[in-house]
């Protein structure tokens, strides 16, 4: 089972370049695609789901061409787009039957997924009551549901974490890895806590391009020895933030303490261990300076 995305470019009216000659190839698993709002991602994820056409280059789904068959990839794919709407006068079993059966699964198939899914995403006390009353959350479990009636292959989710609350979240992320031993998941994100906790493999697009393509460890090493942890006062902190590379600031009661990305360190900072959240600002800086990171694979 492979998905490839062989020099995709993606080009808008007015000359807007939302992909750039963009290349990946994915095996079983699950990837976490990130970057930063308007980077690229959601426009990939609908040329990956057969919605949006590439303006060049090709993605492949078993060595078939998407663009000439899609039906070979939509039979076994599972979506969740970042806007998913639902009908507001069906409740949560109505709607999923009416797309179990746009997706060609029998009535009994069907009854039997919906059951097992609105269980797997906690809403089967309220699968009667009408979408309209569901909360932002419930609607993307929902919306998670519906993904998953045809038990995909490639499962592809955008911003899928959007409006759950912590519980939910980290109940996703859990559902997410147990779903990746024998698919291809792609969970497309901004949050990197969602990619940290879920992903075997992370791609990092800015711009369209693809800036780096790694294992969580590959990205951490990177890293290693150029993350620093400096206690300054808060008057200072804005000369720090325009000085250095600033990957985040906690306020304790004996100053701020400040994460710093960089070969050096400034006088009095302390060296700690690299997170993700360091290696993906890292990599975007590298990218913004023209360096490639080298952490390709």
């Amino acid at each position: 089972m492979k998905l490839e995305i062989q020099e995709v470019s993606k080009q808008y009216r007015r000359g807007v370049l939302a992909l750039n000659r963009f290349s990946l190839e994915l095996k079983p698993g699950v990837l976490g695609l990130l970057g930063p709002n308007g980077a690229g991602k959601t426009t990939l994820m609908t040329i990956l789901a057969t919605i949006t056409r590439a303006t060049e280059g090709r993605v492949l789904w078993k060595g078939t061409d998407v663009a000439r068959d899609p039906d070979a990839l939509r039979s076994v794919l599972g979506y969740l787009p970042q806007d998913f709407g639902v009908y507001p006068n069906l409740n949560a079993v109505e709607f999923l039957e009416y797309l179990a059966a746009v997706k060609g699964l029998d009535a009994a198939t069907a009854t039997r997924r919906i059951d097992e899914l609105l269980e797997l995403v906690n809403l089967t006390e309220v699968r009667k009551r009408p979408l309209g009353g569901y909360s932002g959350g419930m609607k993307q479990r929902v919306g998670i549901a519906q993904a998953l009636l045809n038990d995909p292959q490639l499962l592809i989710v955008d911003e899928p974490t959007a409006g759950l609350d912590p519980e939910e979240r980290v109940r996703f992320r859990n559902l997410l890895s147990d779903l990746s031993g024998e698919r291809i998941v792609i969970l497309s994100t901004h949050i990197v806590s969602d990619v940290e906790a879920t992903a075997t493999d992370i791609a990092i697009i800015a711009k369209g391009a693809l800036v780096a393509h790694a294992a969580p460890e590959a990205l951490l090493r990177q890293v290693e020895g150029k993350v620093w942890e400096w206690v300054i006062p808060s008057a200072e902190l804005n000369a720090a933030k325009g000085r250095f590379l600033v990957s985040s600031t906690t306020r304790r009661s004996d100053g701020v303490h400040v994460r710093i990305l960089g070969e050096a360190a400034p006088i009095g900072a302390v060296p700690v261990p690299p997170n993700l959240e360091d290696a993906y600002l890292y990599c975007l800086s590298q990218h913004r300076a023209g360096v490639q990171p080298g952490v390709q694979q």
